[in-house]
């Protein structure tokens, strides 16, 4: 990309980028927090209200794939604000749905918007601040995502028990709206030639190291959205927590999430292979425990408080070894990443509500937990490729 400019506003766009980024993983993750009234107010069960999540995931995976040839010769503001119009009228939608075809619906629209603004991120921000400052302006992205995984899951929890399910989807849209007026202001013309080739993403699946990646990345995902998705309903139920508790540990999680994305760093600078394979066994002990060891509300607090510590930092490592493995195709590579997450994400979550549904929440933290073993071995492989290249 060459038309970097070197003006305050382009930081102005990053932050209203970082906003956008805030607003939609808040948006995307306030189900866990939410299930039960959710599931009561729509008469679903709370495995089927958790395919909200798989919804947006899904819709999140066939954005990812094809929005860059769709999008050919639309310039990228225009595409961004667009993007943002659409969060804002999911909001809408899942706030005042008067059924679940219309609460899923609204699901299915933030997938769009999830996929289509992941996908085009990093090269955006390409865009926006020159070579050297990209890393900084990424961070400052991450920042946006990792803050709103820490609060999404409590505030909603919260804010549902005074103000409802409802309204608290329905802050969304004041924060879209405000995303939207900053990115009108700050957003330059970033044109798209329709004549450019689309980038051929799933050519990278040739490689047998990217597949053995890949598939590390896939089982770890939905490893952790097969257990991580009801967390709620889990704590009512077989913990017998209140809202209030619900809400501090939520919060607690989220925390420890914070701290391991300040630890992830020098794991990774030491030994890659450690960061690639420790975590989904880690992960799959906690799943274990939660369900066999049969824990008190404070040995269940703790155990989620590791969950955030390793769960939330654990995708850092993938993300480091997809820019060492693939670093020049490092934008096909993060369009690949992005599309296997999100259909992670999905399957975890649908897969993790069937087994509830149909057997009970040891099948469905059980049935994670052999996902997220399942995720070492590949992963493994990854990584001692990635050394023996170096």
């Amino acid at each position: 990309m060459t038309d970097n400019l070197q003006s305050p506003a382009r930081w102005g766009a990053v932050f209203a980028l970082t906003l956008c980024v805030s607003t939609l993983i808040a948006s995307e993750f306030m189900p866990v927090s939410l299930l039960t009234p959710i599931a009561n107010d729509l008469h679903l069960s709370e495995g089927l209200a958790g395919q909200a999540i798989a919804v947006s995931g899904l819709f999140a995976v066939i954005t990812s794939l094809l929005i860059a040839r769709a999008s050919a010769g639309i310039d990228r503001r225009h595409l961004l604000l667009g993007l943002v119009v659409a969060m804002l009228l999911s909001g809408v939608m899942v706030a005042f749905a008067p059924n679940a075809m219309v609460f899923m619906a609204g699901r299915a629209l933030v997938g769009v918007v999830i996929g289509g603004f992941w996908s085009m991120s990093t090269a955006t921000v390409m865009r926006l601040v020159p070579a050297s400052d990209v890393p900084r302006a990424l961070a400052l992205l991450n920042g946006g995502n990792a803050l709103a995984t820490t609060i999404a899951a409590p505030l909603g929890s919260f804010l549902g028990q005074f103000i409802g399910w409802r309204w608290a989807f329905f802050m969304v849209v004041p924060l879209a709206a405000l995303t939207f007026a900053w990115q009108w202001l700050t957003l330059p013309s970033m044109p798209s030639d329709r004549h450019a080739a689309a980038p051929h993403t799933l050519a990278l699946l040739k490689r047998a190291d990217v597949r053995r990646g890949m598939a590390a990345v896939a089982l770890l995902f939905a490893g952790q959205f097969a257990v991580f998705t009801y967390f709620r309903p889990y704590l009512e139920q077989q913990i017998h927590v209140g809202v209030s508790t619900l809400s501090t540990i939520l919060l607690g999680m989220g925390v420890a999430g914070l701290a391991g994305n300040a630890l992830i760093g020098r794991l990774v600078a030491r030994n890659l292979n450690v960061a690639l394979i420790a975590p989904p066994l880690v992960l799959a002990l906690i799943a274990t425990l939660l369900v066999v060891g049969n824990p008190s509300v404070w040995a269940a607090a703790a155990l989620l408080a590791c969950w955030g510590l390793v769960g939330t930092s654990a995708p850092v490592a993938w993300w480091t070894w997809m820019a060492r493995t693939m670093p020049s195709d490092a934008e096909a590579g993060g369009g690949l990443m992005v599309a296997v997450i999100q259909l992670a994400i999905t399957a975890g979550a649908g897969l993790g509500g069937l087994l509830l549904d149909g057997v009970g929440y040891a099948a469905a933290y059980l049935g994670g937990a052999l996902l997220l073993l399942g995720s070492a071995l590949p992963g493994c492989r990854a990584g001692q490729a990635l050394s023996l290249r170096q």
